[in-house]
């Protein structure tokens, strides 16, 4: 049956859902102790207004507005109002740096600039002078400090002069997404109206949700997963989104948002497989027990599954072993979480296999910032964990095996209504990535995997990532770090060893954990000392033997360096998404890993 999709455009996205949903909660946010909820009738009314105060600073059709800030109502008001204008939205992050973002607004050569706060706005102070696109400099705070005006006066402007929306075509710019740069300058992926609303559409013909669900918005709508699957995707369907207050307060606004839907990279999903393991292993005794006898009947009743067959008896246990074991748990979340949604990265099967164990049902999915960025997804009644799922209606997956010469693993080809306009200024790069096959355009994902008999997806790594050690055998590193990182002494690693004989890894320990461990140990308890003392090296020697159990004898690292500093977006470590930077790792620590060989 042919895709018929239910959007065109964004526009049209946004003018039926503040119609049909306009008295239901759309935008949740904490102010003095208080979740206040925006309703659609009032995002609407705030883009009419939005639009129309960007009109009067100039901004017409093809225009590039910009944005540094992290989520909030402002950043979604601001997005659609570009959108009725024919012009596309670039989103940068808070977290990157100066230079990062004088890189893509240069490149995208964005007219109008908002940004968060006056300490964002004060770096403009120099920066403007090397940015002669550049117009108009925008605060979200109250006052202009350091900038022209703000938000609040532009909006007030638009509010006595309506304007109406611009109609978009398929192949408007809808939005330039700025990819992570970790081999580079960042690029800029032009992604039209029919990319984003034909991959919101095919979600619904297969996941539609209620406009009674919600979700805690942590995963940045500057990332193409959290824009499009969550902000298009939940407005689309006249759900409500909850803004989190911070990274640090994740757990705490979930029990207090209460809700439905959690949309996340698997980092999030890690730290509740740790938060949950740490507090059983800190009540011990009895609690202990019985969390470790509800996992074994979790692990009979999933393998009994998986055989087409079922036990009575596991089915009963189960019933008590929810209310007692796991309920509790689910509360610490808002007690209504009932789907986990996961992209970004690959997933830990034990991590997902707990997760959806606490009866939080897990659904992977896997695309790109170039494909809109769902290719592919687990739903309802076609679900297999482990893989990331089956293609979305409209997309086509091919395997390129000629790249890897295996018969199984490939590399992943997309082709769709999802695949991305192209890279702004950036045709060496296009030709590099596009690929015709039968007068259809696709793209090369760049990612090993391969497509098992009942048509799921499964992502074996990345093909740049992938390095060959002196014995000839291949790695592909990131499966093995994720595994790695479920010890609880582990906050974050990468693994290294192209052309070497063996695997070696950097390790930041997660020293929450470490330091009360070297306390019962009689080691001093300074990081630096800690990570110097022989009784730290065997326990991450034990550690590393315990988490490798699925590895292969070649993949396991057979030395380590451990180190204080953590990976971050500030050290360059890691991308805005959290992905490790590994060039910047093995700079700073390159000349130590090659000692690990000596």
């Amino acid at each position: 049956m042919p895709f018929e999709p239910l959007f065109r455009d964004l526009n049209e996205l946004f003018q039926r859902s503040v119609a049909q949903y306009s008295e239901r909660p759309l935008f949740g946010t904490k102010r003095r102790g208080t979740w206040t909820w925006t309703s659609y009738a009032d995002f609407g009314r705030d883009v009419d207004a939005l639009r129309a105060g960007l009109a009067s600073i100039g901004v017409t059709a093809g225009d590039r507005v910009a944005i540094i800030s992290d989520n909030r109502v402002e950043w979604a008001v601001l997005a659609y109002a570009t959108y009725g204008l024919g012009a596309a939205y670039v989103p940068m992050y808070e977290a990157q740096r100066a230079d990062e973002w004088r890189y893509i607004l240069a490149d995208c050569g964005a007219r109008v600039l908002f940004v968060a706060d006056s300490k964002i706005a004060s770096e403009f102070t120099q920066l403007r002078a090397e940015l002669p696109a550049l117009e108009h400099l925008v605060t979200l705070a109250p006052r202009a400090e350091h900038a022209d005006s703000t938000y609040d006066a532009l909006r007030e402007q638009g509010r006595r002069n309506a304007v109406s929306i611009v109609p978009a075509q398929a192949t408007t710019p809808a939005t330039f997404l700025y990819t992570s740069g970790t081999t580079g300058q960042p690029k800029g992926v032009i992604l039209s109206h029919a990319n984003l609303a034909l991959n919101v559409s095919a979600v619904h013909e297969v996941f539609p949700m209620a406009p009674e669900d919600r979700s805690l918005s942590f995963l940045p709508w500057a990332h193409s997963f959290g824009q499009t699957v969550e902000l298009h995707g939940l407005l689309s369907m006249g759900a409500s989104i909850g803004i989190v207050e911070s990274v640090d307060t994740i757990l705490p606004n979930l029990a207090e948002v209460q809700p439905t839907l959690l949309f996340s990279v698997p980092r999030i999903y890690n730290r509740i497989y740790d938060s949950v393991h740490k507090k059983v292993a800190a009540e011990g005794g009895a609690k202990a027990e019985l969390f470790r006898r509800a996992q074994a009947n979790t692990q009979l009743r999933t393998e009994l599954a998986g055989r087409n067959q079922v036990s009575g008896w596991a089915d009963l246990q189960h019933i008590f072993f929810d209310r007692v074991v796991y309920a509790p748990i689910r509360a610490r979340f808002g007690g209504k979480l009932k789907y986990a949604f996961s992209g970004g990265a690959a997933m830990s099967r034990e991590v997902a296999e707990f997760v959806d164990g606490l009866g939080i049902t897990v659904y992977e999915g896997y695309g790109l910032t170039e494909t809109s960025p769902i290719a592919t997804m687990n739903y309802p009644g076609s679900r297999k964990i482990g893989s990331v799922g089956k293609v979305l209606p409209g997309v086509r997956i091919e395997i390129d095996r000629s790249v890897t010469d295996d018969p199984k693993h490939g590399e992943v080809l997309i082709f769709g209504h999802n695949v991305m306009l192209g890279y702004h200024g950036l045709p060496e790069a296009e030709a590099a990535i596009f690929v015709e096959r039968n007068g259809e355009r696709g793209l090369r994902s760049g990612d090993m995997g391969y497509l098992d008999g009942e048509g799921f997806l499964h992502i074996t790594g990345r093909i740049k990532e992938q390095y060959k050690l002196l014995n000839g055998k291949y790695v592909v590193p990131t499966p093995l770090e994720e595994q790695l990182k479920l010890s609880p002494y582990i906050s974050n690693l990468m693994i290294h060893g192209a052309n070497q004989s063996f695997n070696v890894a950097v390790i930041v320990p997660d020293f929450d954990v470490l330091l009360p461990w070297c306390a019962q140990h009689g080691v001093l308890a300074t990081p630096e000392e800690a990570i110097a003392d022989p009784r730290v090296t065997a326990l991450f020697e034990r550690e590393l033997d315990r988490q490798s159990g699925s590895f292969r004898q070649f993949e396991k690292v057979r030395a380590f360096l451990l180190v204080t500093e953590e990976f971050s977006t500030e050290n360059g470590m890691l991308t805005p998404t959290l992905k490790v930077r590994r060039s910047q790792v093995r700079a700073v620590y390159g000349d130590r890993l090659d000692a690990l060989y000596a």
